[in-house]
């Protein structure tokens, strides 16, 4: 009795993301207390039914007291801060946050509440991406709003493209890591395989140079962390049926930027549709032939030769991946309003836009305040006092930097408690459950790396899936290594 309650609280908290994303993704006031109060009644539930609600190993504490610092300094921060009501809010989505990854680490030590996390959180990205998809597959049916900012890229139901992006990231690193364990049902690695293909268009049809930026480092850091050939296989397979999805949208206009005539867009949409159910049956297909060779000893498997060589590999595109977003970032000069109403393909083709102004707005304030900073949710106070043109902004896009601009020192000592202790404890988990720690430390990656160029944090939708691949590694961390090298060898890893 005890497990199946456990049980139903990891169903609800695997899925408020899902259901926030149909919310403006959790953005707004009624939705994200909702959402804090559903996850608080979890760990409540857990304080009560659960062995050992807190996490036992020392970088598990030292993440949870990161984030259990930010909450504490945000909500002083209210009293400095110029406006109170984004202060609040900030408190508000950091209490989610915190409850998020204390109920995600005590549940997830369950073994069959661990082994459920992957195909969750795929489940949602595709039923989020999927609806955001229709209304381009099936314009004459489904017509869905969009704002004055979007023009035609993938926004819906999350209301922002770039976090759709993200999430598609994250839902397609996981289908790689899906397809390509050893000792999930070879059922699930095939449906993996076909997720993949409309989860890597959602990617391309966001036009989110960091999504795609951040998607293809969180495929090197999955082959790292799982060195061997399925996996390598598997996340082959799902580049390869992106990029031929997306090059099929490239070519219909009504599917790549939502132009033309509503005939004009059926006839794109149907032959999209087409493609997409040939792509998927396709992927699904290759990826079952692969598993059953592997079963029958006619495809190489096991560990990679250069598996020692991946970890400095990964290490470096991690490295190079956020240099390059932050240099391009650093590149996005000028008003960009040209580069905003472009359409299709030719957004990804230029770098002009607002960040530039905005980072440098955030660094000119903290300058004033370096120690405490301006207060939760400042920013969009200093932007309207400095901004270079007349053009509202409300976040600093880019979190690391916001912990700085408003939580001054304080934030980014909790900021950097919650990397690196999250980080020992991806390698900890990875040690001792190289099973169920890859998929999680990729997804993470996936988030980190899109999150330091935008503002992902104010949208649960996006950052409550990677909170909880954070609790799954900070559950697998106190894994006996013992167990976790038994069922690391009976599964030929």
């Amino acid at each position: 009795m005890r497990r199946a309650v456990l049980l139903t609280a990891t169903a609800v908290l695997l899925l408020t993301p899902t259901v926030l994303a149909f919310f403006s993704g959790g953005y707004f006031d009624e939705p994200r207390l909702i959402a804090t109060l559903t996850v608080w009644s979890v760990v409540l539930v857990v304080a009560v039914a659960g062995p050992r609600p807190l996490p036992a190993s020392a970088p598990g504490r030292a993440a949870l007291a990161g984030l259990a610092l930010l909450t504490i300094w945000t909500a002083a921060s209210v009293s400095w801060a110029p406006l109170s009501d984004p202060a609040t809010d900030s408190v508000v989505r950091l209490l989610l946050y915190l409850g998020a990854l204390v109920a995600a680490a005590a549940l997830l030590r369950d073994e069959l509440a661990a082994r459920a996390v992957e195909p969750a959180l795929v489940a949602g990205a595709l039923v989020v991406i999927g609806y955001g998809l229709s209304e381009r597959l099936l314009p004459g049916i489904v017509d869905l709003a969009e704002s004055d900012k979007a023009f035609g890229r993938l926004e819906q139901p999350i209301t922002y493209w770039n976090a759709e992006g993200a999430l598609a990231a994250i839902g397609l690193v996981l289908c790689a890591r899906l397809a390509g364990a050893p000792d999930r049902p070879t059922a699930m690695r095939a449906l993996a395989a076909a997720a993949a293909v409309p989860l890597g268009l959602g990617v391309y049809l966001s036009y989110s140079r960091g999504a795609i930026a951040a998607a293809l480092v969180g495929l090197v850091v999955l082959l790292a962390a799982a060195p061997i050939w399925s996996q390598l296989r598997a996340g082959a397979l799902a580049v390869a049926g992106s990029v031929v999805a997306a090059g099929c949208a490239a070519a219909l206009s009504g599917v790549a930027s939502l132009s033309g005539s509503l005939g004009d867009r059926e006839a794109d949409g149907a032959a999209m549709l087409a493609v997409l159910i040939v792509l998927m049956a396709a992927a699904g297909a290759v990826q079952l032939r692969l598993v059953r060779a592997e079963e029958r000893g006619a495809a190489v498997t096991g560990r990679m030769p250069a598996a020692r060589r991946l970890p400095a590999l990964a290490a470096a595109a991690l490295a190079v991946g956020l240099a390059v977003l932050v240099a391009g970032g650093l590149a996005e000069r000028g008003r960009g309003e040209d580069q905003e109403q472009r359409r299709g393909v030719s957004r990804l083709a230029s770098v002009e836009s607002r960040r530039y102004d905005y980072w440098r707005a955030g660094l000119d304030a903290y300058r004033e305040h370096p120690v405490r900073g301006i207060g939760a949710g400042g920013f969009r106070v200093e932007w309207l006092r400095e901004r270079p043109f007349r053009e509202g902004a409300l976040e600093v896009h880019s979190l690391p930097l916001e912990m700085l601009v408003e939580l001054g020192l304080p934030g980014v000592l909790g900021f950097s408690l919650v990397v690196g202790g999250l980080a020992v404890a991806g390698g900890r988990a990875l040690r001792r459950n190289p099973l169920l720690a890859p998929g999680a430390c990729a997804a993470a990656t996936v988030w980190l790396l899109h999150a330091s160029i935008d503002w992902d944090w104010q949208l649960p939708a996006v950052t409550l899936p990677a909170l909880i691949a954070a609790g799954a590694l900070v559950a697998a961390a106190e894994q006996p290594v013992r167990a976790a090298m038994e069922r690391s060898a009976g599964s030929g890893v």
